[in-house]
């Protein structure tokens, strides 16, 4: 992939008139929204409305699974991520995925970060990256004297922040978190969030969550899913804005329904 220098520099990537199948089912339909750079971006909505499926497609995680396709378009830096000659490795390579439950691997903390940046043909100071990522992480002065130790050892936040550092580690534009706190305490939660604020600086985020509260809290921008028919369970976006406006001045009255608790 190459950076389209006509590429609107504000936006890392852009969806337009986007359906996603299921073989014959359509999951997601007609999703248009812009995505801002350094920013977090909160996906919002019921179950079962397509979140994480559209989540997946911004990076072609959908394609691990039989069956899925898409139509319209997928844009980051201006070039559309479907297109016949774009290598989806590395797609995933530039926009990285951190998943719902933390899942490092059987290996030591240091290798979880060493081993991902070598499989992606990092030929640098291992152990300067190790750090750099566990740094930005806001994990290194938890783990600096254990390195060695086995990545699953760690507590269920600290194996979400060295899930994040593996992601960082090969330098993406964009992260995707999908319900990344879920799984964890209200505190462990809240590091979480605060380390989102930290990247943001760095990367621009696009998070799935139930917890409005979070949503309200961490993201500056929410789109709000809901299912667009009943008949055919298909999900789309119903709204797009600032996070303040969707929160405190919803548009739709399904969004004040659901932010307000009065749905879902």
């Amino acid at each position: 992939m190459t950076t389209n220098n006509n590429a609107d520099h504000q936006y890392v990537m852009e969806t337009r008139d986007l359906d996603i199948y299921y073989g014959s089912f359509k999951a997601v339909t007609g999703v248009n929204m812009k995505i801002e750079r350094n920013a977090i971006t909160a996906i919002i909505g019921p179950s079962g409305c397509g979140k994480s499926t559209l989540l997946r497609a911004f990076n072609r995680m959908n394609e691990l699974y039989a069956g899925t396709s898409i139509k319209g378009q997928v844009l980051f830096d201006g070039e559309d991520i479907y297109a016949p000659q774009i290598d989806p490795v590395e797609v995933r390579y530039r926009i990285g995925m951190v998943f719902q439950k933390p899942n490092p691997f059987p290996k030591s903390i240091y290798e979880n970060i060493a081993w991902t940046a070598r499989i992606h043909g990092y030929r640098g100071k291992m152990d300067e990256l190790v750090e750099n990522s566990l740094r930005q992480a806001a994990l290194w002065d938890e783990v600096k004297d254990k390195l060695g130790q086995s990545g699953l050892s760690l507590s269920g936040g600290q194996q979400q922040r060295l899930c994040i550092a593996r992601a960082i580690s090969i330098k993406p534009e964009v992260i995707l978190m999908d319900e990344p706190a879920s799984a964890l305490d209200p505190i462990a939660t809240l590091k979480i969030e605060e380390l989102m604020q930290e990247l943001k600086k760095n990367y621009t985020i696009v998070i799935v969550t139930h917890n409005m509260q979070q949503a309200a809290r961490a993201s500056d921008y929410t789109a709000m899913m809901m299912l667009a028919d009943r008949e055919t369970r298909s999900g789309t976006v119903i709204e797009f804005d600032d996070t303040k406006v969707i929160f405190t001045n919803p548009k739709d009255k399904r969004t004040e329904d659901y932010v307000t608790g009065r749905f879902g």
